[in-house]
C-alpha cells in the first residue's frame, strides 16, 4: 500500500529508541525524509547510523535536544524550521504513589510531557495552514483515559495531551491540515522492557511471570493479555500521518488492545 508521502519531511521527537524509532523506520521505508531527536548526541548519531542500514533510505538526521530546557528546544526549531509531518513522541513516567508525588514532579512531567508537544506545534502549525498540507500526531497514551492508580500524574499529562490535540484540530476547518492524537496501551518499549526487568529482578521471578502478573492485577480488562510492539503502534502513526487518513482530524485513536472498555 502507498501511504504517498514519499518525500514528506517528518520530524519525531523522542525517536533514538522505542515507539519513535520504530515511528522513524516505518517513515522511511515509506519514503519520507525524517529528522530524529534525543537527549545525547550520541545516542541521536547512533540511531541515524542504524536507521539509515536498515531502511537504505539515507534521508534521515538527527537533532539532539533535550525537551526539558526551552533552549534546547528554541535551538531546535531554528536547525529545523519546517516539518510536514510532526510526531510529538517525547515522554516520561514513573510509577509513584500519589501522597509520595512532590509539586516538582507534577511540573517536571508536564513540562516534558505536553509542553514539549506545544511549544513544537505552535511553531509548525501556521505553517502547515499556511501551505494547506500537515500532519500532527500527539503520542498519548491508554492511561489518559484509563488513569493508572500507580502514576497519576503521568496520566493527567496524557490526557492533556487530547485536549491540546483536539483544540488544535478545531483550528483546522477546511483546510489539508490534520490533528489526531494516538493512545498506545503498555508497549515493550526501551523503557517498559527496563520496567519490567527491574521488577522482575527486585521480585526475585522471571520477566514473563511479571508481564502476566500486570495483565491479571493492573491490566485486567486487556483484550489481547500482552504488551504491544512497537512496530504495531509505529504503524498506525504512519498510517494516520499519510493522506489515505486525510478524513480523520481530532481523533483520539486507540491502539491499547481493547483494555478500555468504553465505546466512545
Amino acid at each position: 500500500m502507498d501511504l504517498k508521502i514519499k518525500g514528506k519531511v517528518a520530524l519525531i521527537s523522542g525517536s533514538t529508541a522505542g515507539i519513535g524509532y520504530a515511528t522513524a523506520e516505518r517513515f522511511l521505508n515509506e519514503g519520507a525524509t525524517v529528522i530524529i531527536n534525543g537527549r545525547t548526541e550520541d545516542r541521536v548519531n547512533a540511531a541515524v547510523e542504524q536507521l539509515k542500514a536498515s531502511t537504505k533510505n539515507e534521508n534521515v538526521s538527527g537533532v539532539a535536544a533535550d525537551f526539558s530546557k526551552v533552549d534546547d528546544i528554541n535551538r531546535l526549531l531554528k536547525e529545523v524550521p519546517e516539518v510536514d509531518i510532526l510526531v510529538n513522541n517525547t515522554g516520561i513516567f514513573e510509577p509513584k504513589a500519589f501522597a509520595d508525588i512532590p509539586d516538582e514532579d507534577w511540573f517536571r512531567f508536564f513540562e516534558v510531557n505536553v509542553m514539549s508537544g506545544i511549544r513544537l506545534a505552535r511553531n509548525y502549525f501556521p505553517k502547515m495552514l499556511k501551505k494547506n498540507w500537515g500532519r500532527i500526531i500527539f503520542i498519548s497514551s491508554e492511561s489518559a483515559v484509563f488513569i493508572p492508580d500507580e502514576m497519576i500524574h503521568y496520566g493527567m499529562t496524557k490526557t492533556a495531551q487530547l485536549a491540546v490535540s483536539r483544540g488544535l484540530a478545531e483550528l483546522t476547518k477546511g483546510t489539508n491540515v490534520t490533528v489526531n492524537s494516538v493512545l498506545p496501551g503498555p508497549t515493550k518499549s526501551e523503557g517498559v522492557t527496563e520496567f519490567i526487568k527491574n521488577l522482575a529482578k527486585a521480585d526475585r521471578i522471571s520477566e514473563e511471570e511479571v508481564e502476566a502478573d500486570f495483565y491479571k492485577n493492573m491490566r485486567p480488562t486487556s483484550l489481547i493479555e500482552r504488551f504491544a510492539s512497537v512496530d504495531e503502534i509505529a504503524n498506525t502513526i504512519v498510517y494516520y500521518s499519510s493522506d489515505l487518513a486525510s478524513a480523520t482530524n481530532g481523533a483520539a485513536i486507540r491502539v491499547e488492545g481493547g483494555l478500555i472498555r468504553s465505546i466512545l
